[in-house]
């Protein structure tokens, strides 16, 4: 459409997001781990929690789409963290943030289960000016709470 009929296109990857207000049954890795926890239910892992994700905390994902609306860029942009966790790292994480000591069980992992997730955000540094600024232990704990509202009311 950019080239065929010079309409002003942007084109994003968006990598794993978290952070407040999401589904609390989202059925993605941390929303699974956090309620689990906060249940006081046992942690669920596919595999052995080897295969690694990066996790953008939504404010950064935000910030990083509203600075591709404002550029000229119209290729595709990767927006996402580049910081690679173990899914057996994020697990741990988050137990330990909630003070809960439930068991890690691990289920057979999917056949089409990625072993590495990870974006390569070169463009946006380099066009951008862009990269997340938010922790994952602070998204994380910002995540926490508004589950934590939501699960007991």
């Amino acid at each position: 459409y950019h080239r065929a009929h010079k309409i002003d296109t942007k084109i994003v990857r968006i990598f794993n997001t978290f952070g407040p207000r999401m589904r609390l049954q989202d059925g993605r890795a941390i929303p699974n781990f956090l309620l689990q926890a906060l249940n006081g239910e046992p942690l669920t892992i596919y595999g052995d929690g080897s295969q690694t994700r990066s996790f953008c905390y939504v404010d950064d994902l935000v910030d990083g789409l509203v600075r591709l609306l404002h550029s000229d860029l119209h290729d595709p942009v990767n927006i996402g963290n580049p910081e690679e966790w173990t899914v057996l790292r994020m697990a741990e994480t988050i137990r330990e943030l909630i003070g809960s000591t439930t068991p890690i069980v691990h289920e057979t992992l999917p056949i089409d289960d990625p072993k590495v997730r990870q974006p390569d955000i070169t463009v946006a540094r380099q066009k951008l000016l862009w990269e997340p600024k938010t922790t994952i232990e602070q998204g994380l704990k910002n995540t926490l709470e508004d589950f934590r509202r939501r699960v007991v009311s």
